[in-house]
């Protein structure tokens, strides 16, 4: 009896050792670089048990204590295998190496092979910016937005446009985040390109539905643009001269392997050669862009890590002394990353964002400048704990200062008969808290849920009293500027769900609400510099938006080619429109223009994907459908809106031809955009009026373009660090001339109205760039 007594107090301490679950956890950054990792599969080798890193590269993995081989996994990177013995928690920072044998080829994908399948994602699509820069480009300036055009349910806002619409959304209803700071104009030359500069930024993402919990404040859909880090390692410089800008990127350690910077530049010089023109309208005019992008990071001990970075750029347009306008983007983001224990990661963030333009006359008779803004300041806590392998809970809250500056005008000269005039000043904050798990049920189902409340108070500033139709002002309240006079808000459940069918395919389901407290006043064809937000308020109900999705998935060869099917519906409230002729410039009284309703989306998108080989890239088509109802638009009868686009459909292709040489293409086809067309016409006096009865009631012809390119990268001295290419590229290939607006005039015999399309590109746009990295 004694003997056996013995035996159990010796094996007592091995049993309980066995039961006890210890954590490992690290980062997971690129080995040449330092940059972090964003999604890279950490699992035990032959188990079921595994996670992935978050977009700080950190994972945490919780395990019974025992002998393990991990594995890190990675699109593009060697695989590694490290044995550990887990009898306390166990920090294990780890760098993975590119594999040479990927560097051959064009990856389209960065993450694990198969999550396509498994990943608990839907509506979503990540993409690296290798992939983007394989790509043609307008001018040959890489562009990301209009990469993210070609994706089945994300729509072009039109030609020489960088606004999109997602599956029904209008263009302010996406939400644009560059390293979370919220970007509200991403145009650069009202739309040929983007604001964000290819050699500053790591990847793109973008949530169509199924959105996080912890996003909110837009209806249709999430960008999600990070910046790169900076070398940590050694210094490095890359740039580019090309047809229409030049840019140039440095980067390297504050102190190796502890802190990072880069700062990167771009500028177009249009306006250098304008100068060299005999033209007078030409060489007094000026016409071009800067932007800079700059972030610092350093990691203090194990536990902190602190980012700081930015973006300022600016437009400038001026034709002689005639006409001025210039306008621009600022962010700032200031994050620190601390591990509370290995199992809670924190992140706390202050941001900064401004987008401001001006508009004027400066050396006309009647001189002035017009002004405008939106600032925001905002602060955010987002916590992540991981209790066990089959969970994975966030939670956090925000908070965001908005300033509205809708318009400032005033005279230039003495000469001038403008007077000056200010519209009112609006504040209000808008809050947020939510709470969700990421949960792994079984083998086959994973489900994620979440809450999220959202509220937005306005605040400060003068509140005009409206008569019942809003014509009229009957009084005018002034508040303090912290004093709240109206609350509105309501809550965000969010819910997604993937079922494994078999090793190769699966199921997947979402649902989301969201809602959107800003409204852009514009009643142009598309988004442009000068449009202004403005907030819900005591007239203005904030958006709302149910969308439900449901979609099947499915790899082939051996995960090598992926394939997806998804349908959804989307109902939206509060939606706003503006009266025929309303009048937005300088109005004080806004409220008075806009009328409000419902709306309707939806559709189904197939897409098939190949992410590795010599032949990679993507098809895709998608049908949707978007209408709107308003009383007192189109006799209060649905009418279809600028974004409902039935069909469209994208062809990219990147083709390994060898080492040193690869092509890429673009085709592009999508049903025309609606226009309101005159239903018929009087005379007044000896002019011809036209009448308008049905909203949007006529369509364009569809538009359809093909892009080339052609890399070449050019030979490598053995030993050297300097790589370079030329990139040739061939945008709008066969010249197509495809309709942008139609214009009415009546013809010199004065008989009637006669319409003329109109058409932004009518040629192919050739553009030759010299890319260097050393």
């Amino acid at each position: 009896m004694k003997k056996i007594l013995f035996l159990l107090v010796c094996l007592l301490p091995l049993q309980l050792l066995a039961q006890q679950k210890f954590t490992v956890s690290g980062n997971v950054k690129d080995l040449k670089n330092g940059e972090d990792l964003i999604g890279v599969s950490v699992g035990v080798a032959g188990g079921k048990a595994g996670t992935v890193s978050n977009v700080y590269g950190f994972y945490s993995l919780t395990l019974p204590a025992g002998n393990y081989t991990l594995q890190y996994t990675y699109i593009g990177y060697q695989t590694v295998s490290r044995q550990i013995t887990l009898d306390r928690n166990l920090v294990l920072n780890m760098e993975l190496e590119n594999d040479t044998k990927m560097l051959n080829e064009v990856v389209v994908s960065s993450q694990k092979e198969d999550a396509h399948i498994r990943q608990n994602k839907m509506s979503t699509e990540v993409l690296p910016m290798a992939t983007i820069k394989t790509l043609p480009a307008f001018m040959g300036e890489v562009d990301v937005l209009k990469t993210l055009q070609m994706l089945p349910g994300v729509q072009s806002g039109g030609e020489g446009t960088s606004g999109f619409y997602v599956r029904g959304g209008s263009v302010d209803q996406n939400l644009i985040l560059l390293d979370e700071a919220p970007v509200y104009n991403a145009s650069h030359l009202l739309g040929f390109f983007s604001v964000f500069n290819a050699d500053a930024i790591k990847d793109v993402e973008i949530y169509k539905g199924g959105i996080p919990a912890e996003y909110g404040g837009r209806l249709a859909s999430l960008v999600d643009i990070r910046m790169k880090e900076g070398n940590n390692k050694t210094f490095g410089a890359s740039g580019g001269v090309g047809t229409i800008a030049s840019r140039l990127t440095l980067e390297g350690p504050l102190k190796k392997d502890k802190g990072s910077f880069i700062v990167s530049g771009r500028r177009t010089y249009a306006d250098l050669f304008l100068k060299l023109s005999p033209d007078e309208n030409l060489n007094q005019s000026a016409l071009y862009f800067y932007d800079l992008n700059t972030k610092l990071n350093y990691k203090f001990g194990e536990k902190d890590r602190v980012f700081v970075s930015g973006y300022f750029g600016q437009d400038v347009f001026k034709f002689k002394e005639t006409l001025a306008m210039d306008w621009g983007n600022a962010t700032a983001t200031a994050r620190w990353n601390h591990l509370f224990t290995d199992k809670v990661f924190s992140n706390f963030t202050a941001i900064y964002s401004n987008f401001n333009y001006k508009i004027g006359s400066p050396g006309t008779a009647n001189a002035f400048s017009l002004k405008s803004n939106i600032e925001d300041v905002s602060l955010k806590a987002d916590l992540a704990y991981f209790p066990n392998n089959e969970n994975s809970i966030k939670f956090g809250a925000s908070t965001i200062y908005h300033t509205f500056k809708p318009g400032l005008i005033k005279p230039e000269s003495e000469r001038s008969s403008i007077r000056e005039m200010k519209l009112d000043n609006k504040y209000a904050l808008e809050n947020a808290v939510y709470l969700s798990n990421e949960q792994e049920i079984n083998n086959r189902l994973k489900l994620t849920y979440g809450l999220r409340y959202s509220f937005f108070q306005n605040m400060g500033g003068k509140v005009q009293e409206l008569s019942e139709d809003r014509q009229q002002v009957i009084s005018v309240t002034e508040y303090e500027r912290t004093e709240i006079y109206k609350t509105q808000g309501g809550l965000e459940p969010r819910l997604a769900a993937t079922f494994m069918l078999n090793e190769k395919s699966s199921v997947k389901a979402s649902y989301n609400k969201t809602r959107q407290y800003l409204h852009l006043a514009s009643n142009a064809t598309s988004a442009s510099p000068f449009d202004v937000y403005i907030p819900s308020g005591k007239y203005l109900k904030p958006q709302i938006a149910d969308q439900a999705a449901l979609g099947y998935f499915r790899n082939f060869l051996n995960n090598q080619l992926e394939a997806s099917a998804e349908a959804y519906y989307k109902t939206m409230q509060n939606q706003i429109d503006f009266r025929d002729n309303a009048d937005l410039a300088l109005n004080n009284n806004i409220e008075a223009e806009v009328l409000s309703g419902t709306g309707k989306a939806y559709g189904f998108e197939l897409m098939v994907k190949k992410h590795a080989g010599k032949l990679t890239g993507w098809a895709s088509y998608t049908f949707s459908r978007t209408e709107r109802t308003i009383d007192g638009i189109n006799e209060g009868k649905a009418y279809r809106v600028r974004q409902d686009k039935p069909h469209s459909a994208t062809l990219v292709v990147s083709y390994k031809i060898s080492e040193r040489m690869t092509f890429g293409l673009n085709q592009v086809y999508a049903s025309g955009n609606v226009v309101t067309m005159p239903s018929g016409a009087y005379r007044h006096g000896d002019i011809i009026l036209p009448i308008y009865t049905e909203r949007n009631g006529y369509r364009l012809k569809d538009y359809h373009r093909l892009d080339l390119s052609l890399t070449l990268d050019n030979r490598q001295k053995p030993g050297s660090k300097y790589a370079s290419s030329w990139n040739f590229s061939l945008f709008n290939a066969y010249a197509r001339k495809n309709v942008f607006s139609i214009a009415m005039e009546q013809p010199e015999d004065g008989t009637g109205i006669q319409t003329k399309e109109i058409s932004i590109l009518g040629s192919a746009f050739p553009a030759v760039t010299y890319n260097f990295k050393f």
